[in-house]
């Protein structure tokens, strides 16, 4: 009984402040994005797409919007043509410091879904899903980084 008793006063912090740590798509939909596209949780990472037709930029960061080098690391992106069901792949390559680019033959409309998955070097595969023309969602924007304080646990393994 005690035992009982004593892991669930232990587990309560844990419950409360579970919210303040979650990375929900809504969550980040509200925030406007550092380049203007659309930003996914995935593993210790923030994702930001930026797709455009023919082309896709993804930007890799950890949970405090630092900047991770995506050198040696690789990417692919499947792209789903809307209601018509067909799907392109894209495979990402390093580009610049935080960057992941590829390019092909794609339109972006407001039905295309994209799921990105990154693999940097010595880390685990992350993937996650974009609805890159999905409207914003209502509410009070917030910038990128603002009441978002991650350091207390992500660390990039």
């Amino acid at each position: 009984m005690k035992v009982s008793i004593l892991a669930a006063v232990l587990a309560a912090p844990l419950m409360v402040f579970q919210p303040v740590w979650a990375h929900t798509d809504e969550s980040l939909d509200a925030m406007s994005s550092p380049h203007g596209g659309q930003v996914r949780a995935a593993g210790p990472y923030h994702l930001e797409l930026v797709a455009k037709d023919g082309e896709l930029i993804l930007h890799v960061t950890d949970h405090a919007w630092k900047e991770l080098k995506t050198e040696s690391g690789e990417g692919k992106a499947t792209i789903q043509q809307g209601k018509t069901g067909s799907k392109i792949a894209v495979k990402l390559e390093p580009s610049q410091n935080n960057m992941l680019k590829g390019s092909g033959e794609f339109q972006i409309n407001p039905e295309t879904v994209i799921v990105v998955f990154v693999k940097l070097p010595e880390q685990d595969a992350y993937g996650a899903r974009f609805t890159p023309l999905k409207p914003k969602t209502v509410g009070k924007p917030k910038k990128a980084g603002d009441g978002h304080d991650h350091g207390h646990h992500h660390t990039p393994h």
